[in-house]
């Protein structure tokens, strides 16, 4: 089975199991000791974080990202 297929197969699931899969893929990559975010990640969420700091107002509340999630993927 390719990747195609494979997602393909997933997007058959109810949205609860997607949801529990793609929590086992994240969970199985951050318990690889391998993976470890690069220089430029981290500079990148402390840039994030340091603009966040700046301008709280701006950032999205987390029940209208979750309305928006919704109405696009049901």
């Amino acid at each position: 089975m390719n990747k195609a297929d494979l997602i393909a197969e997933a997007m058959r699931l109810p949205s609860e199991e997607r949801l529990q899969l793609s929590e086992d893929l994240w969970n199985s990559v951050i318990d690889d000791e391998q993976w470890m975010p690069t220089p430029d990640d981290l500079a990148e969420a402390r840039r994030r974080l340091e603009e966040h700091r700046r301008n709280p107002s701006a950032a999205i509340p987390v029940e209208r990202v979750l309305a928006r999630l919704q109405s696009r993927f049901g």
